[in-house]
């Protein structure tokens, strides 16, 4: 056994957070590093969703909406979601994608800033569905879209700045922006900032609230493992709740949902957020897959989270030859998120030889190896076996 194999052992026999592993359904032998995309199901969701189906829709049907507590799903789960993202509760609403999510968000916050700002500053390195929202809702709205790298943001702000929209972590590199810094730096100037979190919501500390972010949008499925296409959510500050005006307005988000009048009159607080009939199945499945987060506390997933990049990398340092992978992932701790990212060639070749062997990252073409870490089930010996078949790899790709 190697020392880093030794090391890993200690690592994982300290871990504190190492007996949440057992509540996820993980392949024996496996490794997965593609939390980032999808996180793993925790193991209790399919007896969950089995009772769902066969008791509530199949035998309760229609009073389930009420019996079962299928209506104030959306932002009961919001308010789940919520300490994760260091938000208070009623301040989040859960429903609808994250595409969706960062249209409502944009177009309010262009509402909100009101006349005179003309200009909404975007994220250059974004997420291309958030890119293509923002123009669209720029074109709608008759502002100027901006696009910019986030570390220039702060600079770029004016009076004409409505707003801007920024990825908390890069989903490319996993470069952690500058949340507190950037906003403040909107807040100096009179604008809003609009975050998307699906890269650090349940990876690290967000403080929604305590860094005075005004709207907020994330997916549910990567590190809160609500499954595929589970639903995102939308965090609107309670200092906007009053003057949020949605550009959906559906009747889920009606003050009296069932009365059925052709007048709209916007609920009070977050529900503003709701549009249409919530998705409950999908719903249903991530309350349930977030009971894997009673007890944890956020700061002691970051703990592990930098540990496991760390060690993942002086790892990949001691085992892959110099010069055949290069981090792009920052390798300060407050400038990254929770994955690692390595440039290197043939990557797509690469990465379908590590996923046959059961090591399972994903791919950014050209060239972007990733490997996300999730803290609730990868472990620091997931880490080492992950680097040693990394250069098992590229030793016989090279010859």
């Amino acid at each position: 056994m190697s020392d880093l194999e030794q090391r890993a052992r200690d690592l994982d026999a300290a871990d504190g957070l190492a007996a949440h592993r057992a509540k996820f359904a993980l392949e024996d032998g496996a490794v997965y590093l593609d939390g980032n995309s999808l996180g793993a199901l925790p193991a209790h969701v399919p007896a969950r969703m089995a009772d769902v189906i066969t008791r509530e829709w199949g035998e309760l049907r229609i009073r389930s909406w009420g019996e079962s507590g299928w209506w104030t799903a959306p932002e009961r789960i919001g308010d789940r979601i919520a300490p994760i993202v260091g938000a208070a509760p009623g301040r989040i609403v859960v429903g609808d994608s994250t595409s969706v999510n960062v249209f409502k968000a944009v177009v309010a916050a262009a509402r909100l800033a009101g006349g005179g700002r003309d200009e909404i500053l975007v994220d250059a390195t974004t997420f291309p569905t958030d890119g293509y929202i923002a123009a669209s809702a720029a074109r709608m709205t008759g502002h100027t879209l901006v696009p910019l790298d986030p570390a220039d943001m702060a600079d770029a702000v004016s009076d004409r700045t409505a707003l801007a929209l920024v990825n908390h972590v890069d989903y490319r590199t996993g470069r952690l922006q500058d949340l507190p810094g950037i906003t403040a730096a909107l807040h100096a100037a009179g604008a809003l900032a609009v975050w998307d979190l699906c890269h650090s919501a349940g990876a690290l500390p967000v403080g929604l609230d305590a860094h005075g972010v005004d709207l907020a949008v994330g997916c549910t499925y990567k590190y809160l493992n609500g499954g595929p296409g589970s639903p995102a959510y939308l965090y609107v500050a309670e200092r906007h709740q009053g003057a949020f005006d949605s550009p959906l307005p559906g009747w889920n988000s009606h003050a009296d949902p069932f009365g059925m009048t052709s007048g709209y009159e916007a609920a009070d607080g977050a529900l503003r957020g709701r549009v249409g009939t919530p998705d409950i199945l999908s719903m249903l499945a991530l309350e349930s897959a977030l009971d894997v987060w009673d007890g944890v506390a956020i700061e002691d997933v970051r703990a592990k989270s930098l540990a496991l990049t760390d060690f993942f990398l002086e790892c990949v340092a001691a085992y892959v030859p110099e010069g055949a992978v290069a981090s792009v992932t920052p390798a300060e701790h407050g400038e990254r998120g929770s994955q690692v990212a390595l440039s290197c060639a043939n990557a797509p070749a690469v990465m379908d030889e590590l996923i046959r062997r059961g090591v399972v990252g994903d791919l950014r073409r050209p060239d972007i190896l990733r490997f996300g870490f999730t803290p609730l089930y990868v472990g620091f010996a997931d880490a080492e076996r992950a680097a040693r078949t990394l250069a098992e790899v590229l030793a016989e790709t090279a010859r």
